[in-house]
């Protein structure tokens, strides 16, 4: 078996950040027809590179084999289309966007954000490489090119006249297994005075909160500020602002200009700083996270094992990509959970990889009346608790599993 090598800086991996064993792609969801036949399962073990601290994974899969037919519509998060919508509102006014303008997002999905854009007359430009994710787009009138981008598309891009004043990145830059080409792709692509703004989880929070389900194989790499303003600072590309944001629970806004367009503000400084007090400088602090996740094992099966013992009902909501990482990890199938519901039609009356636990409607909730309910996206708790306020009605209890399990 080869040793794996940094996507970054090209350094052979050999610390362990995290080993969550052997696990499924985790949106490879699985038919009734196909729960008798062999599913595929790749290891889920994360490294650090100790000359550069990039947290990643192998590549097992290519991104044309994850991405092409996508189960992720970020338009059922109401939550995130708020979000969405208030960052569309600011940039416009931060940036002085008008009609003369072009904004163009890299990994549109269904133009969740895009739409807010063209509704104030902004040109917009969709690129998403999942075809039946690019169709919702192209149905709500945003225009969108399927294609994997990197610094061919962008080339092509310019050579047709189209720089954009403002790059959007929301959520993808993890997706990415060669950052170089798609970091050099955004250098070509980003006007002279533009603009270029990633949102991505933060790594400090990941360990701070134990966030491990977030570690699954469609995310090749979790970045710290440290990391992400080396990664850019190679390809002549500067950090010139942060923003602290609440989503996923707890991620950055980098706001990237070309180098020497703009001084950095002090919320680069200070984030530094904040990452250099928790020590994620050395790489000693990385290796001590596994014994956190073994924990959090530990404590959900003590928790489901005692419900269950207890003769309770429990039920779970979220079919995420967390979900398949958490529940496989830890060995949760339907002895302990009896279904997962999800409010995206492509996921129901569906599998959940590995574990096989059904995926319904939300209406089975109301139907069966669980005494639990599990909610794995822990991030949108808050969204999924009002959407099911009405289970108080038996008493049923939600349950959060990050980052520990906690009895709302």
């Amino acid at each position: 078996m080869k040793t794996p090598i940094c996507r970054f800086c090209g350094n052979t991996l050999q610390r362990t950040f995290a080993n969550l064993g052997m696990s499924p792609p985790s949106n490879a969801f699985l038919s009734a027809v196909e729960l008798g036949q062999l599913e595929r399962f790749y290891p889920l073990h994360a490294y650090v590179c100790e000359s550069c601290l990039l947290v990643q994974l192998e590549e097992f899969e290519t991104p044309a084999e994850i991405f092409t037919d996508y189960a992720y519509f970020s338009s059922f998060s109401s939550s995130w289309l708020e979000h969405s919508e208030h960052f569309a509102t600011r940039i416009v006014k931060r940036l002085g966007l008008d009609e003369k303008s072009l904004v163009i997002e890299i990994a549109s999905n269904d133009g969740y954000l895009l739409q807010y854009f063209k509704k104030q007359g902004i040109r917009t430009l969709g690129i998403e490489p999942a075809v039946n994710v690019a169709r919702a787009a192209q149905e709500r009138g945003i225009t969108t090119i399927t294609e994997f981008f990197g610094s061919q598309v962008a080339t092509a891009l310019v050579d047709d006249g189209e720089q954009p004043d403002l790059i959007c990145a929301n959520n993808v830059l993890a997706h990415v297994p060669n950052i170089n080409d798609f970091v050099s792709g955004i250098k070509i692509l980003l006007k002279t005075n533009g603009t270029a703004t990633f949102e991505f989880p933060h790594l400090l929070k990941l360990i701070e909160f134990n966030q491990f389900d977030t570690i699954y194989h469609e995310h090749f790499s979790y970045f710290s500020l440290l990391t992400a303003v080396n990664i850019f600072r190679f390809h002549d590309l500067e950090v010139v602002d942060v923003d602290e944001l609440p989503t996923h629970g707890g991620s950055l806004r980098l706001f990237v200009r070309h180098s020497g367009q703009a001084t950095p503000s002090e919320n680069v400084a200070r984030i530094l700083a904040n990452e250099r007090e928790a020590n994620l400088e050395h790489v000693e602090t990385y290796s001590m996270f596994s014994g956190q996740v073994e924990a959090s094992k530990r404590t959900l099966l003590k928790f489901l094992i005692d419900a269950k013992n207890a003769g309770k009902r429990i039920a779970a909501y979220g079919a995420a990509a967390k979900a398949t990482t958490l529940l496989n990890y830890c060995g949760i199938r339907t002895d302990f959970i009896d279904y997962i519901v999800d409010r995206n039609p492509y996921k129901q009356n569906r599998y959940l990889p590995g574990c096989h636990i059904p995926i319904l409607d939300p209406a089975a909730i109301a139907r069966s009346e669980p005494d639990y309910i599990l909610i794995l996206p822990w991030n949108l708790k808050e969204e999924i608790t009002k959407q099911l306020a009405y289970v108080e009605r038996w008493g049923a209890r939600f349950v959060v599993p990050i980052p520990r399990v906690e009895v709302l």
